[in-house]
C-alpha cells in the first residue's frame, strides 16, 4: 500500500511494488513524481528526511543540507527570508540514492522513470495544486529561471509540464546524486545562490538512530534534530497524562493545545543541528511540563516564531512489511531557479536566527532548524505504520493530533486523518488558536477559557496534510488527507 498527496505519485509506487520494488524503491519513485507534480512544496532542490522499518530494525536518515562554509551571520543584519542567501545544500537527491543504496533493489533510473515521463509529457493539474499554485506564480515570475517554468499558473484540469526538469531527472537517473552536486547542474545551482560548488560536492546525508517514546500502548517513532520530531514527541508525552480517550471535545482541544505551546517553545528554544538536550524528553521535565497544564484556563508561554512551509509526506508498506516513511520540501521556496535546469531552491536557510548564543544560530556548514518529519508507530515491537502530516509548525501537533485519534479514540487511518484539526499559532503577541469547521461549535468554550481564537478564515492546507498506512490483522489499512489532491491505495 501507498499513500501520498497525489494520485499520480500512489500510481508511481505501486507501479514499482508490481515491477519488483519494496518499499524504499516505491518512495523514491513516488517522491520524484511529487517533485514534478507539487512544485510549490518539493523538489529537487529541496531536502528529504525518512523512517525506514525494515525486518525488526529501524533507521532513520538525514537527508538535508547545510549552509555554505562561507556563511557569514556577522554580515547580515536579518537572516534573509528569500533570494540567493536564503538557500541550503539541497538534499532531497542525496536522500534518494541513499535510501536505494541501503534499503532498496532497484536504482534510481528505474525510480525516478514515471517522474521523467510525468515531467515530459505533462499531466493534468488538480484542484489543490492549482490554487497553491496561484497563489505562488507572481513570486516565482520574478526569477527569469522560474517564470520560464512555472508561469503563468495553470488552472485545474489544465495541462502542465517541465522538460528542463525531465532532462535533470534523466541526468541524476543515469548519473546518480553526482548529476547535481557536481558538474553542470552543480554550477547552475551556485550561479542562483550563495552556494560554492565544494558546498554541494561535499554534502552527505547522515544515517541516524531515531528517537522512541511510548505513548500509552504504542512506541512512537520520530527522526532527531535537526527536525523537531523532539516537539512532537514531548506534546504527547505531555497529553499521555490526561484522559483523552472520554474527554468532552472541548477538553480535549484545550489540553492538546496546550501540550502543544509548551512542547513547541521548547523546540523554538532548543532544537537545533546539535544533539537534542538530554532533558527534553525525561520524565522529570515531561511531568514539570504537565504541571503548567490548567485544565480551565490557557496559558501563553513565550511562543518565539516558528516557520511555516511547503512539504510533501507520502509513506508505503509492502508484502514484506518494510515500511518507508518520507517527507521532502521546498519550504516556501527561495524564489530563485537554477539556469536551464527546472530547478528551484528551497529557502530552508531562512529558519535559522541571528541571536548571539542561540544553538540554531546562522553558522558555516551548520543545518537549520527543520519542520519536516516522518514518523512511525510500533506496537509490541512489531511494526503499527507509518505516518505523516505535512505543514510547516503544524506538523509536530498533527502528528499529536493524529495518532491520539488512532491510539485514544481507536479511529481508523482515515477517520484519524479526516477528524477537524486545531492549530496553534505563534505570534507576536501570545498564541492564536485556529479551529477547522468541524470544531467551531466548540469555540465558545475556548474562548472562556482564555484562548484567543484567530479569527481569518485560514485554507484548509493550512490544517496540515496527512498520510498514514497501519497494520491490522494482517492487513493494511490506508488513510489520505482530503485537505490535499491525493490517495492512499494498495494491490
Amino acid at each position: 500500500m501507498a499513500a501520498t498527496s497525489h494520485p499520480l505519485a500512489t500510481d508511481a509506487a505501486l507501479a514499482t511494488l508490481r515491477a519488483g520494488g519494496n518499499a524504499c524503491d516505491a518512495a523514491v519513485a513516488a517522491a520524484g513524481v511529487l517533485c514534478v507534480c507539487e512544485p510549490m512544496s518539493t523538489g529537487v532542490g529541496g531536502d528529504l528526511f525518512a523512517v525506514v522499518w525494515r525486518d525488526g530494525d529501524l533507521t532513520g536518515l538525514n537527508a538535508s543540507g547545510r549552509a555554505p562554509r562561507g556563511a557569514d551571520p556577522d554580515a547580515l543584519t536579518e537572516v534573509p527570508a528569500f533570494g540567493p542567501m536564503s538557500v541550503t545544500v539541497p538534499g532531497a537527491v542525496s536522500g534518494w540514492a541513499a535510501l536505494l543504496e541501503r534499503h532498496g533493489r532497484l536504482g534510481l533510473d528505474r525510480c525516478l522513470a514515471p517522474a521523467i515521463g510525468i515531467a515530459e509529457r505533462g499531466f493534468a493539474v488538480t484542484p489543490v495544486i492549482a490554487d497553491e499554485w496561484s497563489l505562488l506564480a507572481t513570486d516565482w515570475a520574478l526569477d527569469p529561471e522560474l517564470a520560464a517554468v512555472y508561469t503563468p499558473a495553470p488552472r485545474a484540469g489544465e495541462t502542465a509540464r517541465n522538460p528542463a526538469l525531465a532532462a535533470t531527472l534523466r541526468s541524476i537517473a543515469g548519473d546518480g546524486p553526482d548529476a547535481l552536486y557536481r558538474g553542470a547542474i552543480a554550477e547552475a545551482i551556485c550561479a542562483a545562490s550563495w552556494l560554492e560548488e565544494s558546498d554541494l560536492a561535499d554534502h552527505r546525508p547522515e544515517w541516524v538512530a531515531p528517537l522512541r517514546l511510548a505513548y500509552r500502548d504504542v512506541e512512537v517513532v520520530e527522526l532527531p534534530p535537526n527536525g523537531q520530531g523532539a516537539a512532537a514527541l514531548q506534546a504527547l508525552a505531555i497529553a499521555e497524562g490526561f484522559d483523552l480517550a472520554g474527554a468532552a471535545p472541548a477538553d480535549r482541544v484545550h489540553l492538546q493545545a496546550e501540550a502543544t505551546k509548551l512542547a513547541l517553545c521548547d523546540a523554538h528554544a532548543h532544537i537545533a543541528d546539535a544533539p537534542l538536550p538530554d532533558w527534553f524528553l525525561e520524565p522529570a521535565h515531561i511531568a514539570g511540563r504537565r504541571r503548567l497544564v490548567d485544565p480551565t484556563r490557557a496559558a501563553q508561554p513565550i511562543p518565539g516564531m516558528l516557520p511555516a512551509g511547503g512539504t510533501v509526506y507520502l509513506c508505503v508498506v509492502d508484502e514484506d512489511r518494510t515500511a518507508c516513511s518520507l517527507i521532502q520540501s521546498l519550504y516556501h521556496g527561495a524564489r530563485v531557479g537554477a539556469p536551464g535546469t527546472g530547478i528551484q531552491l528551497h529557502n530552508r536557510g531562512a529558519a535559522f536566527t541571528l541571536e548571539p548564543g542561540h544553538p540554531n544560530r546562522l553558522a558555516p556548514g551548520r543545518r537549520p532548524f527543520h519542520t519536516i518529519i516522518p514518523g512511525m508507530l510500533l506496537r509490541g515491537g512489531r511494526l503499527l505504520g507509518p505516518f505523516g502530516v505535512m505543514g510547516g509548525h503544524m506538523q509536530a501537533q498533527g502528528h499529536l493530533q493524529v495518532v491520539s485519534a488512532m491510539v485514544d479514540r481507536g479511529l481508523d487511518p482515515q477517520q484519524a486523518i479526516d477528524a477537524p484539526r486545531f492549530r496553534c499559532d505563534p505570534t507576536l503577541d501570545g498564541w492564536r488558536l485556529a479551529l477547522e469547521p468541524g470544531l467551531r461549535g466548540v469555540a465558545d468554550d475556548l474562548a472562556s477559557r482564555g484562548h484567543r481564537l484567530a479569527t481569518d478564515d485560514t485554507a484548509a492546507f493550512g490544517f496540515g496534510g496527512a498520510q498514514a498506512i497501519i497494520v491490522r490483522g494482517g492487513k493494511l489499512l490506508g488513510g489520505s488527507d482530503p485537505r490535499k489532491d491525493g490517495c492512499a491505495a494498495g494491490i
